[in-house]
This record gives structure tokens, C-alpha cells and sequence, in this order.
């Protein structure tokens, strides 16, 4: 019985002010806790979820609180889930102030009807849990303005040992994108997919182009 899991810090290129072996040291952190999930029996879904939470919570990645502002200074973050045991997933785009979407978007798959949730829908939803809210200043203190404009959104996918396979991703969308914007990483489908009879994939890069290439 074997298992499986990547992950990935984004397709940005990153500036002087994150050296690669902070970013790498970061990565093989996340990689030891996802991988310490899956040796011990547990999901791909699980597994995926929660590699994704902690690169949320490093701000040297362009999701959750290292998140790059758009044109109003505003931070709207996007993230999805995906079981491909079961094909069921769930989403949330343009929240704000949420210390994890993609915990979040877990709860969407799991205590709701829908796929995704959007906006002050999704944040009314997440007042209903015990979502964890931040301010803005969370991010804004995060990392200094060069770093937030030079890395990527973040994802990871996995097979555990049952051959269960899972996909997450998490991102803060483009530099000074345009408020309400939504690019691949919440759309499932584009961005995020697992299916046990497949693959399971996390984007990073221009998320319009895969959009229109799903």
C-alpha cells in the first residue's frame, strides 16, 4: 500500500526578498504534515485540505494571508476542494477577511446543497461555523509589497492509501485585479478536479487561459 502527495507554491516568479531556501524549507514543512496524515491511514482529502490551510498561513504565498491586494486595495480570496472518491466539491470566490477559504470551501462541500458560494453569501455562511475572520491588517501585514507581487496561488493533490484521490487549491488572484474577478482555482473543472477514475489536478499560472481551455 502506497500513498501520494504534491504540492505546489505557485507559478510566480518571486523577488530577492523570499531566498528559494526559505521557500523550499516552506514547502518540505508542509509536505512532512501532509505526509505524516497519509502514513497514518488518513484521506487524500484530508491530506489536501490541510497542506493547503498551512500554505494559506505562510504569507510567502499568494493565498490566504500572504494574498495580493486588488485595484482597490481589497483582498478577495478564492480556494476549492475536491474528493474524487465521491466527486463531490466545494468553493468559495471573492471572500474577504477569512483566515482559510479553503477550509471554508470544505464546508460548503460538506454542510451545504452547493458546489460554491460567493462573496457575502459565503461569508454570511461562514459566520454560521466557527470560521476563523481576520482584518485586513492581516494581510497587509504579511509580507512587504514586493513579496505580495511576485508569487503564487497554491494547491495540492493526493492519493492515499486506498487509492483515493483529492485535489485543493487557494489563491488571492491577480495583482490589482479587478474587484470581483474570478479566475480558475475555485472553478471545478478548471483550476481544481480529482476523480478516482482520473487524475486530480491544482492550477497555477494565468487562470483565464485555463478557464477558456477547460
Amino acid at each position: 500500500m502506497s500513498f501520494s502527495l504534491m504540492i505546489h507554491g505557485g507559478a510566480g516568479t518571486r523577488s530577492e526578498t523570499v531566498p528559494e531556501n526559505i521557500v523550499i524549507a516552506s514547502l518540505n514543512a508542509v509536505l512532512a504534515h501532509g505526509r505524516t496524515i497519509l502514513e497514518k491511514g488518513g484521506s487524500a482529502f484530508d491530506a489536501v485540505t490541510e497542506c493547503v490551510r498551512l500554505l494559506e498561513d505562510d504569507p510567502i504565498y499568494n493565498a490566504g494571508r500572504g494574498a495580493i491586494a486588488n485595484a482597490n486595495g481589497d483582498y478577495e480570496l478564492d480556494a476549492a476542494v475536491m474528493n474524487g472518491a465521491t466527486l463531490e466539491a466545494g468553493a468559495v470566490a471573492c471572500v474577504r477577511n477569512i483566515k482559510n477559504p479553503v477550509l471554508l470551501a470544505r464546508q460548503v462541500m460538506e454542510k451545504t446543497k452547493h458546489v460554491m458560494l460567493a462573496g457575502p453569501g459565503a461569508e454570511e455562511f461562514a459566520r454560521t461555523l466557527n470560521t476563523e475572520f481576520v482584518t485586513p491588517g492581516y494581510f497587509q501585514e504579511a509580507a512587504p509589497k514586493i513579496k505580495r507581487e511576485s508569487h503564487g496561488t497554491v494547491g495540492a493533490v493526493a492519493k492515499d492509501m486506498q487509492g483515493n484521490l483529492a485535489a485543493a487549491t487557494s489563491t488571492g488572484g491577480w495583482s490589482a485585479k479587478m474587484p470581483g474577478r474570478i479566475g480558475d482555482a475555485p472553478l471545478i473543472g478548471s483550476g481544481t478536479y480529482a476523480d478516482n477514475a482520473g487524475c486530480a489536478v491544482s492550477c497555477t499560472g494565468h487562470g483565464e487561459l485555463f478557464i477558456r481551455a477547460n
